[in-house]
């Protein structure tokens, strides 16, 4: 049997991939352990430095596997309830990580496979893929993260109007509101999501899990209480080897070697 989610570690750069091409990636309750399972994994290897996050086949994701709970009326809030427990516990894991997380996205990415390119901290996306909230189709509620993503880079306004009106945005769209980093090419989605991540690999590990994590507070958090975590962070990453580098290299006027650690 197939695995549902592959994932390895190469040069400091970790990929994992969704793995049910047949069924556009919808994730199931056996795709949702194997992401938490894959997520737990990377996020615990030893010098990662950066993480991407793709779909086998024509799509990224389409969503939930709607066959599995829609099939029982009377399991499917036990189904749920098991497929978010995973895929929660995958969020969060990659979320709370120091490296940037790459979404690299081709075809279709529908439901929660939205909501996953909606937290990665990049997202590079093939000429003609479709983000599709579709949630209002099967009478349910956003999940995995969507209202807490989208509102904090739409504002609630946009976010209610994308959510309300079952939005489907193209590529192109999407870039434009701020959702995607890069539009290109489909025959060149892999070779710019590789060197993205390259770069994002060689970069300072530790001061890019501080920017996640003053971008997650921003939003909530007060002008002084942001100032505060700021202050912090920075004395925090003034004791790391990347920022005794970063300096020197700045002072020495040539391009620093950081390490990640």
């Amino acid at each position: 049997m197939t695995a549902p989610v592959l994932w390895q570690v190469a040069d400091g750069i970790a990929t994992i991939t969704l793995n049910r091409p047949e069924r556009l990636n919808a994730i199931d309750t056996a795709a949702a352990r194997a992401l938490a399972e894959a997520a737990r994994a990377v996020t615990r290897a030893a010098g990662v430095r950066a993480i991407v996050l793709k779909g086998a086949g024509r799509a990224f994701v389409a969503g939930g596997d709607v066959a599995e709970f829609g099939a029982d009326p009377a399991r499917a809030a036990a189904v749920v309830d098991e497929i978010l427990d995973a895929a929660h516990a995958a969020i969060l894991a990659l979320h709370q990580h120091d490296a940037p997380v790459i979404a690299s996205v081709q075809g279709v990415a529908a439901g929660a496979g939205f909501s996953l390119v909606l937290g990665a901290d990049l997202a590079v996306a093939a000429e003609g893929t479709r983000f599709v909230l579709a949630y209002d189709r099967i009478g349910a509620p956003p999940d995995c993260g969507m209202t807490w993503f989208l509102a904090r880079k739409l504002g609630a306004g946009r976010a209610a109007e994308l959510m309300y009106l079952s939005a489907e945005l193209g590529a192109e769209e999407a870039r434009a509101l701020g959702l995607l980093t890069r539009v290109v090419p489909a025959n060149r989605l892999e070779a710019e999501t590789d060197a993205l991540a390259a770069r994002v690999a060689a970069g300072p590990t530790r001061a890019f899990g501080a920017f996640k994590r003053g971008l997650a507070r921003a939003s909530a958090a007060t002008l002084a209480d942001q100032l505060e975590a700021e202050r912090a962070a920075f004395a925090a990453v003034t004791r790391t080897a990347d920022f005794a580098e970063g300096t020197a290299a700045f002072l020495g006027r040539r391009k620093a070697a950081f390490t990640g650690t």
